[in-house]
């Protein structure tokens, strides 16, 4: 009977992350719509048009009100759908499924796009065999928001059940931005700063990067990037397949400092992640105003090389390394 109720609570608990993953999700495909003046799409309300007609269902309303009513309907399955994925991973949780935030919210984003996408081409109202790359990045992206943002609120709630590390004080939380920021700017940086940090008697994952040849493999990977982030043939960091990276790498590194310094990783995640889509889309435009004025890109993007890699430094700093918390 208590593993019946355990179960139950974390279906609640589930639902509510769903909906805070839900409003994420709204929240990054308002800003893309917002960016690229592109139109809101027509697919949900389609969905349900073409479920309600496979079911036998009428939808009632003239040529003025059948379509709003579908657009309303559209919108309410979505919801839904984010609630119920977050449903089962809030089970999945309380089952001991427990994942870091590097995998579990990529996992619970494509969990959702899946369940939006594959009634759609079963009943025949979009074929994603056909979609560009484009279209399957601005259709990627806000889910990995909402992954990233469920798993982050359904590990916060689990940790103060449990009676896991304590929630990140408001110096955590700014490091966690930071680093987030930084990320924004490269997306390997954040963590190259991490495994600079490293010390062997770091917890879980900060560790594995103490040793000189692991730190190489991420410093490597931000001089590469550094370098190529110079050539003109370098995707747009603001498209959806430049954010999503950003949006993981900055997510994890957080997650990674947050448990080194035995904090819970949730919320740490949240702010990094939103501070790698701000910094990407602040960058980019300061990086053109500094086109503008030195007639070159490369002293503006000098500039961002020194300040991606100052707040990676400072955020990757543990000024509460020191505590001992009660381990998780």
């Amino acid at each position: 009977m208590r593993g019946v109720t355990s179960l139950l609570s974390g279906f609640r608990r589930g639902v509510a992350a769903g909906a805070a993953g839900t409003t994420a999700l709204n929240a990054a495909t308002q800003a893309d719509m917002a960016l690229r003046a592109r139109p809101a799409s027509g697919a949900p309300a389609e969905l349900v048009s073409a479920a309600a007609e496979r079911l036998g269902v009428d939808v009632p309303g003239g040529r003025g009100e059948r379509p709003q009513r579908l657009e309303g309907l559209g919108a309410l399955a979505g919801t839904a759908t984010g609630l119920a994925v977050g449903g089962v991973a809030g089970v999945l949780r309380a089952a001991g499924v427990r994942l870091p935030a590097a995998v579990g919210g990529p996992l619970l984003g494509a969990a959702a796009m899946a369940a939006s996408d594959l009634p759609m081409a079963r009943l025949g109202v979009s074929d994603p065999r056909t979609w560009s790359a484009a279209d399957w990045a601005a259709d990627a992206v806000p889910h990995l928001v909402y992954g990233v943002t469920t798993h982050a609120v359904l590990a916060a709630g689990d940790d103060r059940t449990v009676g896991g590390p304590p929630a990140p004080c408001a110096g955590a939380l700014v490091r966690a931005g930071l680093l987030g920021a930084a990320t924004g700017c490269r997306s390997t940086v954040g963590l190259t700063a991490l495994a600079l940090r490293a010390r062997r008697t770091d917890a879980r994952a900060s560790s594995v990067f103490a040793s000189p040849s692991r730190r190489a493999v991420p410093v490597l990977a931000t001089l590469g990037e550094m370098a190529g982030d110079k050539s003109p043939v370098v995707p747009d960091r603001t498209s959806p397949g430049g954010l999503a990276p950003r949006i993981v790498l900055a997510s994890a590194a957080a997650d990674i400092a947050a448990h080194r310094d035995r904090y819970e990783g949730g919320p740490p995640a949240v702010a990094a992640a939103l501070a790698a889509v701000g910094t990407a889309v602040l960058g980019q435009r300061l990086r053109g105003v500094a086109q503008q004025r030195f007639g070159s890109d490369l002293p503006g993007a000098l500039i961002e090389d020194v300040v991606a890699a100052g707040l990676a430094w400072v955020g990757a700093g543990g000024v509460t390394r020191g505590r001992t918390h009660p381990a998780s």
